[in-house]
């Protein structure tokens, strides 16, 4: 299918850069400062299910060093992506696993509030480390909605991100759940490498991004190779971004979140560098 082509201008987006891909060895403040000096203009904090990450949620005087670090640099925190759904699914079979995440939902959307996020990346999964059946879709929809109740009551949006399982592998699925919830608290904010791993040919997986028309809320662009989703640097995988990029454009998003992991070992000033010359390479 030959696809209409169009030029897409730096001017008209914003570039964020995913928590993981700094040292977590840097102070805040560093890693902020670092983000600005490699040309992106925001950070996506991670809330994931390292005893770590999810401790900030607990600790007000951790907060408000992130906050004071994120005021004092001029880098603002503009997303989160709440992946510690993945230890505590709203679909899980134990009921205390998923009051708790619904406790970390409430929990996550107040620290948003004071950081100033506009949009919480909501992982697409029923369960993870569990088994997968109708029981924990139930389970899942019906914590969704009472998720969805409380963000709206903050005023934060929650986007799907499409992940690497089959639950929720491409926009099309995750669709499925925004229809049934039909609430503008409830939107996509789809993985472009995990697209390519959850569709067949390139062809499908635009049509797919089509699919969410007018529920896309931004986009992460990522790396990945067939049942690769993780760990890759721009260029080591699969991905063609500038197609990615212009498909999610055409349908109105026009924020991009970088996501890469720092691997303790390359140079990362070098790596983010290179990460926004691959994207820069994409755009007019």
């Amino acid at each position: 299918m030959e696809r209409t082509r169009i030029m897409v201008k730096r001017s008209e987006l914003s570039l964020g850069l995913y928590e993981k891909a700094l040292p977590h060895h840097l102070s805040w403040l560093e890693r902020l400062e670092l983000t600005r000096g490699t040309g992106f203009d925001f950070m996506e904090i991670s809330i994931d299910e390292s005893p770590l990450r999810l401790s900030r949620l607990d600790h007000p005087d951790v907060q408000h060093a992130i906050i004071q670090s994120a005021q004092q640099s001029g880098v603002p925190i503009r997303s989160m992506c709440l992946s510690a759904h993945r230890k505590y699914p709203l679909g899980s079979h134990d009921e205390s696993i998923r009051k708790h995440g619904i406790v970390i939902l409430e929990k996550a959307l107040q620290f948003a509030v004071k950081l100033g996020v506009q949009r919480i990346q909501l992982a697409g999964y029923d369960v993870y480390y569990e088994e997968s059946d109708e029981t924990t879709e139930q389970f899942f929809v019906e914590n969704l909605q009472t998720c969805v109740r409380l963000a709206s009551q903050y005023g934060i949006i929650l986007g799907f991100e499409t992940m690497e399982t089959p639950f929720m592998n491409t926009v099309g699925k995750a669709m499925r759940y925004v229809q049934q919830i039909n609430s503008p608290y409830l939107q996509v904010y789809p993985d472009l490498g995990n697209l390519y791993n959850g569709n067949e040919t390139r062809d499908q997986l635009y049509a797919d991004i089509a699919l969410g028309s007018g529920h896309l809320i931004a986009a992460h662009l990522k790396d990945t190779r067939p049942g690769v989703f993780r760990d890759l640097h721009f260029g080591e995988g699969q991905v063609h971004f500038k197609d990615g990029i212009e498909a999610f454009y055409q349908q109105g998003v026009r924020i991009f979140n970088c996501e890469l992991w720092d691997d303790g070992v390359t140079d990362v000033e070098k790596v983010l560098s290179q990460t926004m010359q691959v994207v820069l390479s994409c755009l007019e």
